[in-house]
């Protein structure tokens, strides 16, 4: 009798760990959803963004720069020192044109940066639409899409401005010098104290955030309570993926091809390691035992019977040649019992 097969390895750590499974069921659910493919996407139109983000920048620049005359000669002073001659004369016209087209710059900048972000948001809802299972139902209408994208993308922004102001409070820095301003004096294990809150305060702030984004993005919205571990697990790999990018950047800033290509590459990176983490998170979140339990089952599709009819039109040229052949047996077969007889 043949043995039934043995389950091979991670059949067997599944079996006996419920969060290796788990983390087994997360990684079929981010292949299956194409959590690369939309990671890919979100990194292209995040640093897409970053250009027309730039004209902004540059025209908001021109508008302080032209309604502050003073800060005006001071840069231009400042340029002359440290340009001189014809070239320091012709970075202050480029300067100069640059602030008069200022409000052109600013339109096409803020079109541009509209269109981007609505590309990075509907990538991005899209992809934690799949990730928690969702069904792409009726949608509202292109308008409708775009509107409820704009709104997404305008609260994650409020959010992440939030969140930025928090991780200031948190700075190592704002912390030592709030405690030089009240005359703290410098204790044993301050510097590890304040390192170590620090790394709690930017842990906690990216905890709200992730969970969050995993929750409200969607487009349909999850509860908090579906969403918050799987939160804290994107903003502990999110810090410790900081820490390590930040040892990047600096090992590869400083020569002259690192000061140039470096940041852009690290850019590149960071966007797509980020939105990987938040995409497998929401895909832990997604197959937990209590979410999965909770999520409506699809009712089996109709059932459709097939009836088989085989029509025969007589035994045919074959039956009759049997039959003959049949009847010729026998009669010589009754025939020989006679003589017999």
């Amino acid at each position: 009798m043949e043995q039934p097969a043995k389950p091979g390895v991670i059949d067997r750590l599944r079996a006996r760990y419920a969060w290796f499974d788990h983390l087994m069921r997360a990684q079929g659910r981010y292949r299956d959803s194409k959590g690369d493919f939309f990671a890919a996407a979100v990194t292209y139109f995040t640093v897409f963004a970053l250009f027309p983000l730039t004209m902004v920048g540059f025209s908001i620049g021109g508008f302080v720069l032209a309604n502050r005359p003073d800060l005006l000669a001071r840069l231009q002073g400042r340029i002359r020192t440290a340009v001189s001659g014809d070239m320091g004369q012709q970075v202050i016209e480029v300067m100069n044109s640059a602030i008069e087209s200022r409000t052109s710059v600013g339109l096409i900048g803020l079109a541009t940066a509209t269109w981007a972000g609505l590309g990075w948001m509907n990538n991005l809802r899209e992809a934690l639409s799949q990730m928690w299972g969702q069904q792409r139902g009726e949608l509202s209408g292109f308008i409708g899409t775009k509107l409820s994208d704009l709104l997404a993308l305008v609260s994650t922004f409020l959010a992440l401005a939030v969140t930025i102001g928090l991780t200031a409070l948190g700075d190592k820095q704002l912390m030592r010098g709030v405690l030089d301003w009240l005359q703290v004096p410098e204790l044993p294990g301050l510097s590890l104290g304040l390192r170590i809150t620090s790394l709690l305060v930017s842990v906690l702030v990216s905890w709200l955030l992730f969970t969050w984004i995993i929750a409200r993005l969607p487009r349909e919205s999850i509860s908090f309570r579906s969403s918050v571990r799987a939160g804290l697990l994107a903003a502990v790999a999110f810090e410790i993926f900081k820490q390590a990018g930040s040892l990047y950047l600096q090992s590869v800033v400083n020569g002259p091809a690192g000061a140039t290509f470096g940041p852009v590459l690290g850019l590149m990176v960071f966007a797509y390691i980020t939105a990987r983490l938040i995409l497998f998170s929401t895909a832990w979140a997604a197959t937990s035992r209590d979410n999965m339990l909770a999520a409506p089952v699809d009712p089996p599709g109709p059932a459709q019977i097939t009836t088989s009819v085989q029509v025969r039109d007589g035994v045919g040229l074959p039956g009759a040649v049997a039959a003959a052949a049949v009847g010729a047996l026998g009669a010589v077969g009754i025939s020989w019992l006679r003589r017999r007889q």
